[in-house]
């Protein structure tokens, strides 16, 4: 935890999906108004860059050849990432952020990133997946809620009524 001269550490988890963006301008409006600048938390933002291997995953034959192609585009999405998020945190004149790009799975990077930065909690978007899909795919929230070692805001983008 930080002590009594530190903000606290507000963590966000961030990727390239509409969820995770959305997470993100929920805590920065609730959390960080314009209106009081003596804002309760420190910003940090993070995004959980996968590895070439797994981004493809087993290639077979040949497979290593295209690592490097996949790597140069797993950079290019994180760059955007970290530019849209930019962009976002400077248009809610939140200008004190820090934002990291950390290579690995985005569950144990994000688990990992609070012990490293002792934050105090951890925001994260949800994909809305039903039981069967986040079974199969896992979930990043959930898997965050059970594991991180500080209190998880899941923020669930609200469905559009047809």
């Amino acid at each position: 935890m930080a002590t009594m001269s530190e903000k606290p550490i507000m963590l966000v988890g961030i990727d390239d999906s509409e969820q995770s963006f959305y997470a993100m301008e929920w805590a920065i409006d609730h959390f960080f108004t314009p209106f009081a600048p003596n804002y309760p938390f420190k910003l940090h933002l993070i995004h959980s860059k996968p590895t070439p291997v797994t981004a493809i995953g087993f290639a077979g034959p040949g497979g290593s050849e295209i690592l490097p192609y996949v790597d140069t585009d797993l950079k290019k999405i994180a760059a955007r990432v970290i530019e849209k998020a930019k962009e976002l945190c400077h248009s809610k004149s939140v200008d004190d952020v820090t934002v990291e790009v950390v290579e690995g799975d985005a569950r144990n990077v994000l688990c990992e990133a609070v012990e490293k930065h002792h934050a105090s909690i951890l925001v994260v978007g949800s994909h809305g997946y039903g039981a069967i899909k986040r079974a199969v795919l896992g979930s990043v929230s959930d898997y965050c809620a059970h594991h991180a070692h500080c209190s998880v805001m899941i923020v669930k983008k609200p469905k559009v009524k047809h």
